[in-house]
């Protein structure tokens, strides 16, 4: 036995040891810092030079002329017609209209998709329904259908309600996505459980109650990942606008 405050230099018995003693040790494995080695900065340094590249490379195009753009090898140092270019653009093209009617298009899209996707995908994981399997597996199956076979009858279909070369037109058919519902049931099922669920119904509250002050909160995180992912298809989308 060894007073309070006293070192232990070596113990073979952890029953001897006293409140406050410490004992000397050698170098932990837990606390140690790893280094890397030349080969793995040198393996990031290239990551981000191929990363990088592509910025460059469309300041490199924004300041050439075509011709120089052709030319083989590429030139690839900027050249001076970069303030010409961007003027250029303004003048020939409404970018100002162009960026302004792609962000409410993919305003509105990631708004309803969101918002859609995540009441269906409560209604998948935890309410219980009628054929709610085989509407889950229709769902799912209509990610299998390429896009391009409904572009006709959808084109004709907003042909006759007036809509074409409208901002409608575009935003409406992609307030909901199969993804999104999927996505959105599978998150619920992991992280919401049934006993707050129950917990709300006893103490009277609705459906809609239920789904705005106990699923919105716990679906935030994942509600946020598909708005990133739904607003940034939106805006590279090209093929149906």
């Amino acid at each position: 036995m060894t007073a309070p405050g006293s070192t232990l230099t070596r113990g073979p018995s952890r029953a001897g040891r006293t409140p406050g003693s410490t004992v000397a040790r050698g170098p932990s494995r837990a606390g140690r810092t790893l280094h890397a080695g030349p080969l793995a900065y040198g393996i990031l340094v290239v990551a981000v030079l191929f990363s990088a590249f592509p910025f460059y490379w469309t300041i490199v195009a924004a300041s050439r002329s075509n011709a120089d753009l052709a030319k083989v090898p590429p030139t690839l140092l900027p050249g001076p017609n970069l303030i010409r270019n961007f003027e250029a653009v303004l003048e020939e093209a409404d970018i100002g209209k162009a960026l302004l009617n792609s962000l409410i298009v993919s305003g509105s899209i990631t708004l309803g998709t969101v918002l859609c996707c995540t009441l269906a995908g409560f209604a998948f994981a935890k309410l219980r329904f009628r054929g709610r399997g085989a509407l889950l597996a229709i769902t799912i199956g209509t990610m299998m259908i390429p896009p391009q076979l409904g572009v006709i009858p959808l084109f004709m279909l907003i042909a006759e309600l007036g809509w074409v070369n409208q901002l409608q037109a575009v935003i409406l058919p992609g307030l909901v996505s199969a993804f999104g519902v999927f996505f959105m049931r599978q998150y619920l099922v992991q992280t919401l459980p049934d006993e707050l669920i129950e917990a709300a119904r006893v103490d009277g509250a609705s459906t809609a109650r239920i789904f705005w002050s106990i699923v919105v909160p716990i679906a935030r995180p994942g509600m946020a990942v598909l708005g990133l992912l739904t607003f940034m298809a939106a805006w590279n989308d090209f093929f149906w606008p």
